[in-house]
């Protein structure tokens, strides 16, 4: 697939958005009235470790959240398995309706900025025209800025742009159990000779609560083509998310370094075989902001 057709298909998704949205929410006002009722919680937040979950923030809603990754634990006590070594994201994500969430980040590796919109087509739900699962795209850029170490040759714009489109589709099994799948494409501007500039991956979400504040969570991708033969893997994180009133603490331990879609999904080169796994923590803070205004 081009990079023309992979644009122009995230085009027609970011401006099909508004029509999509108004009458997503006539239909949802006439079903509510005709006992159509929506099932949530699915996951603790809109992310279940680096990847989308079906999950949205509600409208007026803020999500400041903070990812923090440290070295690989293999490294031993000399580097005190991992903790003397870091790599961050902040985000913002906001909720413009109940089904449209935009957001904002920026990542320490690679110096990497990124960006997302993410649309609920289809919400699980029971009664009058009940549906079983929900259905959810996403669309994102990210921008990575660190400079070229030989000033001779800077890296242009266009070089450092990655792109992804991905549509997820999970399901509420119970108060306890849900899961999800979410077919991915990547798209990297420049690559190495003889890589793909465009990756395809299925994502893999899971959430298991066994308290009531307490879940066992995994995010997994398979990457189906373009990892490098000797140095590629694909991205594993298992942890526990911990509910502590208006925030979720989520430890959890990851092959990956990278924070975003085009970063974990491509570029994840350690591996949980050779104990190369980095222990990590996620903070999800919710803020109010319309009714603050």
């Amino acid at each position: 697939m081009s990079a023309k057709i992979f644009y122009t298909m995230s085009l027609v998704m970011l401006f099909s958005i508004p029509i999509l949205a108004q009458e997503s929410l006539l239909k949802d006002l006439e079903n509510e009235q005709k006992g159509n009722n929506k099932i949530s919680g699915a996951f603790k937040s809109s992310r279940v470790i680096n990847g989308h979950s079906i999950e949205m923030i509600g409208a007026g809603m803020m999500d400041f959240r903070i990812l923090h990754r440290f070295g690989p634990v293999s490294q031993g006590i000399g580097e005190l398995f991992g903790l003397d070594q870091a790599s961050m994201r902040l985000g913002f994500d906001f909720g413009l309706s109940k089904n449209l969430t935009i957001g904002v980040g920026r990542t320490t590796f690679k110096k990497e900025l990124d960006g997302f919109l993410k649309y609920r087509i289809i919400q699980q739900s029971t009664g009058y025209k009940a549906s079983p699962v929900s259905l959810v795209a996403v669309a994102g850029l990210s921008v990575y800025t660190y400079k070229n170490p030989d000033p001779a040759k800077p890296i242009p714009f266009n070089d450092r742009v990655g792109s992804y489109f991905q549509m997820i589709v999970g399901r509420k099994f119970s108060d306890h159990f849900s899961m999800q799948l979410s077919p991915t494409l990547v798209h990297r501007n420049l690559v190495a000779a003889n890589d793909d500039n465009d990756i395809f991956a299925l994502g893999f979400g899971a959430r298991y609560k066994f308290t009531k504040r307490m879940a066992f969570v995994v995010d997994y991708s398979y990457v189906a083509n373009g990892l490098p033969k000797t140095t590629g893997a694909n991205p594993l994180s298992i942890g526990v998310d911990i509910e502590t009133g208006g925030h979720v603490f989520q430890l959890h331990f990851s092959n990956s370094t990278g924070m975003n879609e085009r970063s974990f999904i491509t570029e994840t080169t350690n591996t949980w075989g050779s104990g190369e796994v980095r222990f990590g923590f996620n903070l999800s803070r919710i803020f109010d902001i319309k009714k603050s205004r």
